[in-house]
């Protein structure tokens, strides 16, 4: 069995941080508002894999280790490719960790904070850019996927594993989620692949 690299982030057991305005949107605009009408997506159960997208990383010969969050990218200074209309972006999850290539990085879980409904959430990588400035090197999960993290953890193989709740269809309250899945993203060809798999019932 592998074991997590540092402490595993937990939903409601983390002090949340936001920035004053929302990032800039790198694709279409996309509003919460839309997905409180409808327009969630349904998320399938059954094992899946889907690539992640992001700045390819360079080939790891090291161990994952823990950081301190001192030493890490700080979600709260970087630009995250969201769209949040009139909200701010806030911070669900975040793991400083150094995942096996030599550098310093956070996986962090984002939503938009509109305190309306159950917001999905954005995972992306971050790393250290030109002037020690926080980057987005990957992005593993988009609010367009309609999930929202509840756990979040670096293992000890670099492999970065979620358990995430979504819906069976269109029709589920948005605040009301039906599905649970655990998600595990595992670095391959210098980008990040996904898998997933339905959680144990009653899981969180």
């Amino acid at each position: 069995m592998e074991t997590a690299v540092g402490t595993t982030a937990t939903a409601g057991q983390q002090t949340p941080q936001g920035r004053t305005r929302p990032g800039h949107a790198r694709t279409a605009p996309w509003h919460w508002a839309l997905a409180l009408a409808g327009c969630g997506a349904v998320v399938a159960a059954a094992l899946a894999a889907s690539p992640a997208t992001g700045t390819p990383l360079p080939a790891r010969g090291g161990t994952p280790k823990a950081l301190a969050a001192s030493a890490a990218p700080d979600p709260a200074k970087a630009q995250l490719p969201m769209d949040c209309g009139p909200f701010p972006v806030r911070t669900v999850l975040s793991v400083p960790a150094e995942l096996g290539d030599g550098r310093p990085g956070t996986v962090v879980a984002v939503q938009c904070a509109t305190d309306t409904g159950n917001p999905p959430d954005s995972v992306y990588l971050l790393g250290f850019g030109p002037g020690e400035r926080p980057v987005v090197v990957a992005t593993l999960l988009t609010e367009r996927e309609n999930l929202t993290l509840s756990r979040l953890s670096v293992r000890s193989d670099g492999a970065i594993t979620g358990r995430a709740q979504g819906y069976s269809s269109d029709e589920v309250p948005r605040f009301r989620p039906d599905l649970s899945l655990d998600l595990t993203w595992t670095h391959r060809g210098g980008g990040w692949e996904r898998s997933q798999s339905a959680a144990p019932t009653g899981a969180s």
